[in-house]
This record gives structure tokens, sequence and C-alpha cells, in this order.
């Protein structure tokens, strides 16, 4: 065994000592073979690069078993441990959720990674997919989207839901949401899963299902990582298109682009993908087309400074089962003519499954040789019921900058298509209409420095504390996702009626309050606990 897997059991086990557990003889007691090692760069960063918190010690499992002995120990600690654990997959948090402030990161991309495909003799019709009931794929957690994707496509599927980004972790997505394009038809990815495999933070290894422990099921996804670590999950698929049709349309008024918008996901038969940006400026324009292989003739005045002038654009998908792409291009031309766009400027063109899933590839490596890719990314995603929209998008409006480097994706989800049973929030919409607003932006660390960074975090914690605020006569009862919320009153406003139900589930699943702290809602009653 390695020096430093010894040092840093004699660690642990110190810290477990300077807690209520007297008992203990050896390291080996406390954790067996499972070894833990010093931390690095990586456990204390993330992909917003906005907070870093420095875990004690880092794991890298090599089963569910490993997690279990550790939370195992932990949870056996006498009332209040003093570590913490959090689980990091692919490191793509935006304020730190995934961190452990002097406790423990369990890192699941050391976990097996292998995509098990069960597939079934299917038969489609040729005019779109049809989900197969009896195909799914059984995951590792730490498993990549990307790799999902490239082992179902062998047998000619593919899950239904999906996020833009696939180099995201199945454990990470299905533990907050997960959502795209596709969502408006088929849910989030937290709605689209068979069974998981779940470590709780007591250190009990359980498979559930709907139908098997549902609290536990429904209670981890959309949790935050609160209430146990996925380390398996059963995916269900349907037929993969070989091929898509993708088509890009702009506007130049928000109601017509959210209208057209609305019409097109109230179409899922035809259309099988919906999302939509603002296009704020030249940069804006091009950044968001690196990956449309298609020649824009899109030349839009901007305005001058004081006059900004916004546009708007809307990308819809036709999966396409025909060689010939016909029965795509019929959809297209029929949808399109139903769109009020800025003619002539809707541009189409015909991609692979693949590359088009992939699609967000090609923005990295963009960003990646302009040095914007490892910058700190404050970014804003909210939840806006339709009524509110054009309020919150004016709000959101009176923050942005000339110089704004980045995407805004404005586009409707269908709150039923959200099951109520997850712990994902979602605000209350009485025609059902939600938008996603989502502020994606990279910050050059030569113009925008530290204060600037914290000058942006703070307007958006503006923007969000009004739009979600209850009371007022032009309430717009918004929610925040992949947000860290700055208090625990922040957090039982988030949830509403619903912190009852998920405090229940962490008393019943983590009751020391072990798993989590990145997120920062259960505060460790022991001061000298880490947070």
């Amino acid at each position: 065994m390695e020096l430093k897997a010894l040092y840093l059991y004699a660690a642990v086990l110190a810290v477990l000592l300077c807690s209520s557990v007297n008992f203990i003889q050896s390291p080996t007691d406390v954790l067996g073979p499972v070894a833990l090692l010093k931390p690095t760069p990586s456990s204390a960063s993330d992909f917003g690069a906005v907070v870093s918190d420095a875990p004690f010690a880092v794991m890298r499992p090599e089963s569910p078993d490993d997690i279990a002995l550790l939370l195992g120990a932990l949870s056996s600690a006498g009332p209040s441990p003093r570590a913490t654990v959090a689980a990091l997959g692919a490191g793509h948090s935006l304020h730190g959720q995934a961190q452990a402030r002097g406790g423990i990161v369990v890192e699941t991309r050391a976990l097996p990674c292998d995509v098990q495909v069960v597939a079934a003799r299917a038969h489609g019709d040729s005019g779109g997919a049809t989900t197969v009931p009896a195909a799914y794929a059984d995951v590792g957690a730490g498993a990549m989207w990307v790799e999902v994707l490239e082992e179902c496509l062998k047998f000619g599927l593919a899950p239904p839901s999906w996020t833009d980004y696939l180099y995201l972790t199945v454990g990470g997505t299905l533990s907050n949401g997960g959502i795209s394009g596709q969502t408006f038809k088929h849910g989030a990815q937290i709605s689209n899963v068979l069974q998981l495999e779940v470590v709780t933070g007591k250190g009990e290894v359980v498979t559930c299902s709907p139908t098997k422990i549902p609290e536990l099921f429904f209670a981890v996804l959309g949790g935050l990582g609160q209430f146990g670590i996925i380390t398996r999950a059963r995916i269900p698929l349907q037929l993969a298109p070989p091929k898509v049709r993708w088509v890009r349309a702009f506007y130049d008024s928000f109601e017509t682009f959210t209208g057209d918008q609305e019409l097109l996901v109230s179409m899922p038969e035809q259309v099988d993908y919906v999302e939509g940006f603002m296009v704020l400026n030249e940069q804006s324009l091009h950044s968001s087309s690196i990956a449309f292989p298609a020649q824009l003739n899109f030349s839009p005045d901007f305005g001058s400074k004081g006059r900004k002038k916004v546009y708007y654009c809307i990308e819809f998908a036709v999966h396409d089962f025909r060689q010939d792409g016909s029965s795509a291009d019929h959809v297209v031309e029929l949808v399109s003519g139903k769109l009020s766009y800025m003619r002539p400027h809707m541009y189409s063109v015909e991609v692979s499954y693949f590359d088009f899933l992939n699609r967000v590839r090609m923005e990295e490596e963009s960003l990646r040789s302009r040095g914007l890719w490892d910058v700190p990314h404050p970014w804003l995603n909210v939840f806006v019921p339709k009524h509110g929209i054009t309020q919150f998008k004016d709000l959101l409006m009176d923050t942005v900058s000339a110089d704004f480097e980045g995407l805004i994706l404005v586009y409707p989800l269908l709150t039923d298509k959200w099951d109520g049973n997850t712990s994902a929030v979602v605000p209350a919409t009485p025609d059902g209409v939600m938008y996603i607003f989502a502020v994606l932006r990279s910050t050059d660390p030569a113009r925008c420095g530290r204060a600037c960074v914290e000058s942006i975090l703070a307007q958006h914690r503006r923007v969000a504390d009004q739009a979600c605020r209850d009371g007022g006569g032009r309430r717009i009862g918004a929610k925040q996702y992949l947000a860290r919320q700055p208090s625990p009153a922040h957090w039982r406003d988030h949830f509403g009626s619903g912190w009852g139900r998920f405090a229940a589930r962490k008393a019943r699943f983590d009751p020391l309050h072990v798993l989590g702290p990145g997120q920062g809602i259960f505060p460790r009653t022991d001061p000298a606990g880490s947070m």
C-alpha cells in the first residue's frame, strides 16, 4: 500500500477519533481496504471557477462498496461527525456545490463507467422514433453522457432526453435535472430513469425504482446530492435516427419569437427538439453559429450605443429515419410555413445524430482556443413562468453589457413533463408553460478580474431575488436552477411548500448531514465541522 494512502488512513482516523467514536483500534477497522488520497487541484475547483474549498482528502472508489464503507464509518461517528462528503463527477458545478471544505470528495469517475445496453427487437414506423419499453442501458454513474451515446448508437438506440453538453456524468445531471431541447417532449433526464443504485448517507447500498423504495428513488433525482450518491442508473432507450434536420430561424421581436417557440412545442409528433437564444451582438451571432454547418446570410443592424437592438433565434430539429431525407424535409416545410420569422432568414442543414447531440463540443473547442474555457463562469439559470418572461427579460437585460461574452438561451418547457415526486423544483404555472433563461457567460481575466466577477454575481443575485420573491402585484414567481442559494433561509424559500418533504427525506437518508455540504442547504450544528 502506498505511503500517502497510509498517511491519509491515519488522518481520517484522527478526524473520526475527534468525534465521539472511541473504539477504533486501527485504520482498517474504519475503512478496510479503501484508500484516501491527498487532495488534488480539481477537488477544490469546478467549471464556475468562483469558489475553491479544499477537502481534507479524496476518494477514488473502485466500487459502491468503497463509498458505503466510508459513509457507514462517518455516519456511525456519533451525533455530529467531523467530516462531510461530496460527490464529484466531471467538475461542472458552478458555485462549489460538489466541494467539501475540510471533508472528503468522492470522485465518481473512478467508479466502473461501463454502459451495458439491453436491446429488444423493435419495429419503428418510417415517420419517427418510438420508445422501446424493453430497451434500456445500465450505466455507471461516473460515465459521461457522450460515452452513453457512443455505446447505445452501436445498437441503433439512444436515450430520449439529453443535456446540451455531453461531457457531464450521468450521476451529476440526475442529481440536478438535465435539460435540453428534447425536454418539452420527453421531460428532463430525471424523468427518464427506470432504476437507480444509490449509496445513502448512512452507508447503505440500495437499488431503488418507482416501485421499489420509491421515496429514495425520487429523493435523489434532482436531490442535489443530499440523500445519497448515485452509483448506477438504468436509462430507457428509443430508436436513434441516423440523421437530423437542424433548423435555425431569426426574429426581431421577443413576442413573436416566444410565440413561435410555443407553437413548436405544441407539435411533439412533428418536432423533436426546440431551443432558442438571444442574438446580442456580432460576437454572439458568430459564437452561436460555430457548430451550425451552414452559411448564415444574416447581417442585422445591432444599432448604436444607447439604442441597441436585440435579435432572437429559434433552433428546432426533426429526426430523419429515411435514407433520402424526404420525410424530415417535408415536416420542416410544413412546420416552417406556420412560423413568423424574419423572411428569408431561416436556414436548414442535415447532420448526423451524433454530431447534432455533440454540437456544443465545437463551441468548447473555440472557447479553449481563445482562452475562455478555463475561466470564471458567473452563470445564471432561472425557470420563469410564461406570464413573467417579458418582465424577466427586461430585468435581465439591465445587467447585460455591450461586451457580453457568451450565450443567453431562452426556450419553453412544459411543467407536466416534470414528475412532482422528484426533488427538483419548478415554478407554479397555471398554463403549464415555463421558460429556461440560461445566461452562459465567460469572463476574460484580462478584462474582468475578481472584483468584476463578484459584481456580475451580485447583479445575478439581485435579478434572482426579484424574480423569485413571493408576493407583490407583479410577482414573477421564478425558480433558480443549478444555483447555490446564499443561505438556508433562501433554500427554504426556494423549496416553498416542498421544504417539509425535502427535510424529511434528509432526516431519513442522511440524518447526520454528511452529504452535499457544498450546497449549503443543511448547515452543520457542530462549529468545528466542515461546510
